[in-house]
């Protein structure tokens, strides 16, 4: 396993994310980067169940930053994991199920759904990283917080709070560099003004998180996507991943187990609002 990595819990309540430099070496993006680009064209499934790409949640660094950042040894895996390669879009968005309504449940304590992401390529120098609003993961309002290009360089781990507005495919000019062009205006943006990209945009993410009513309501919220139940349907686990998950302090909700033969799931192709009972039943596992 890893070494233990530290994080600044403080820093990551009170923005909303975290970037936590030099968290891999560079071989090790190489291969990340490379096993993501050998497996284009997989088709669905996620990283966990992917042998070329699992160890990005096996090898436990991912699981030492939950734990840290949520209080508990107790961290969960729900199957919410992908990789991109040259990902077109962008727009300022949510990732938590109660995204534009300040009454749900996701807005009633504290969020601990963590969103991880890792650009196996350099945006220090280049252009396509990731925006984030700061502070905004305590508000709907994804017009609120200071818009910040995350200048991440090869082997930063970035982890942010899934209410925490952001957007992919970010432009850094190439001067001032510490100006950041909202994610609208990029594709207004004259070519001149904006840094080179580094190579083809590669990327992968993962959502962790606490056995508690936020997870619940996510995994309900996520029956209802196509792509995820899709996703799902294809992610097969053998003994060797499961073991070494559990070797990595993570444990797997099995989301295709619960949904299999359930032909109520994945009706929506885009983000739909769910009722709030939904998952609020479902609070202890069995």
């Amino acid at each position: 396993m890893a070494n233990e990595l530290n994080v600044d819990v403080n820093a990551f309540w009170e923005n909303g994310y975290q970037i936590i430099r030099n968290a891999y070496t560079r071989d090790e993006i190489q291969r990340i980067r490379e096993a993501a680009l050998a497996s284009r064209g997989r088709g669905p499934g996620d990283l966990l169940s992917n042998p070329k790409m699992r160890n990005v949640l096996t090898d436990g660094r991912f699981v030492s930053v939950a734990k840290q950042l949520l209080g508990s040894d107790d961290i969960w895996y729900s199957g919410d994991s992908s990789f991109t390669i040259n990902s077109s879009q962008r727009g300022f968005h949510k990732d938590n199920v109660d995204r534009k309504d300040p009454k749900g449940p996701d807005w009633k304590g504290r969020y601990t759904l963590l969103r991880f992401g890792i650009y196996l390529q350099d945006h220090y120098s280049h252009t396509g990283g990731l925006n984030l609003r700061a502070k905004s993961h305590n508000t709907t309002d994804h017009n609120y917080g200071k818009n910040i290009y995350v200048r991440t360089r090869p082997g930063d781990l970035a982890v942010w709070s899934m209410r925490t507005t952001h957007s992919g495919n970010g432009a850094l000019y190439k001067f001032p560099k510490w100006v950041f062009p909202e994610p609208k205006d990029v594709p207004n943006l004259p070519k001149w003004r904006v840094a080179k990209a580094d190579g083809d945009r590669v990327a992968v993410f993962a959502a962790l998180g606490l056995d508690d009513a936020h997870h619940h309501r996510y995994v309900e919220y996520m029956k209802t996507r196509t792509y995820l139940i899709n996703s799902f349907k294809a992610s097969v686990y053998d003994e060797e991943t499961r073991q070494e998950a559990k070797n990595a302090g993570l444990n797997i909700w099995d989301v295709a187990a619960e949904i299999e033969g359930d032909d109520t799931v994945g009706k929506n192709v885009a983000w739909e609002p769910i009722p709030y009972e939904i998952g609020a039943e479902k609070r202890v596992r069995a």
